[in-house]
């Protein structure tokens, strides 16, 4: 371990298709969740699935190779880092977030056909 460093690898499914915004600076994102499952054993040794959900942003031209390539459904690999966020609601709670911001993907199955 040379260096400790922010970094995350998750394999999941995209739940839903990549929504690309450009902002007036001319920076692109793509945003786009990830659903992530987990089998354990309870104490009773009865099976269980636990499925958690990750919001995934990439910039830039990794943002625009998302768009092209990605579709809700497809079993992909993402490596990014931990970014947190907090924000405050309109009724003045402040809340927070934690999403990856990619780096790099890697498609494990193909975009299902129209």
């Amino acid at each position: 371990m040379n260096a400790l460093k922010n970094k995350v690898k998750l394999i999941g499914r995209l739940g839903v298709e990549p929504e690309l915004v450009k902002f007036e600076t001319g920076r692109t994102l793509a945003r786009f969740t990830l659903a992530t499952n987990e089998n354990y054993k309870d104490k009773k040794g009865e099976w269980h699935e636990l499925t958690q959900w990750h919001t995934i942003n990439a910039w830039g031209k990794l943002a625009d190779l998302v768009q092209k390539l990605l579709k809700k459904g497809q079993e992909v690999i993402i490596e990014g880092r931990l970014v947190n966020q907090s924000y405050e609601t309109k009724s003045g709670e402040k809340r927070f977030s934690t999403i990856i911001e990619a780096s790099e993907f890697l498609v494990l199955t193909p975009k299902p056909e129209k």
